[in-house]
């Protein structure tokens, strides 16, 4: 079994927007902005949708990340941890 360090808050990230060099904040994974229930969605099988085709294999969450000051967007894939170690 894997998790995300993002997701479960074991870890944060902070960013240097590319565009305007503003800090760059993590709005959470990809498939949580797909529709109202997609939040709710098992999170092995979201990721069979989630663009990525080894998003699942590779053990990834894909994250989107917004700068509010100059409204860039990035998704950056996020490694999974093992929930064995």
């Amino acid at each position: 079994m894997y998790f995300c360090p993002l997701c479960n808050g074991f870890e944060s990230v902070s960013m240097e927007c590319p565009s305007c060099e503003s800090t760059i904040a993590d709005q959470g994974k990809l498939a949580d902005f797909f529709d109202d229930y997609s939040a709710y969605m098992d999170i092995d099988m979201i990721k069979l949708f989630d663009g990525d085709p080894k998003s699942l294999e590779n053990h990834q969450c894909l994250h989107y990340f917004y700068c509010e000051n100059c409204s860039h967007e990035e998704i950056k894939a996020v490694k999974e941890v093992s929930a064995l170690h």
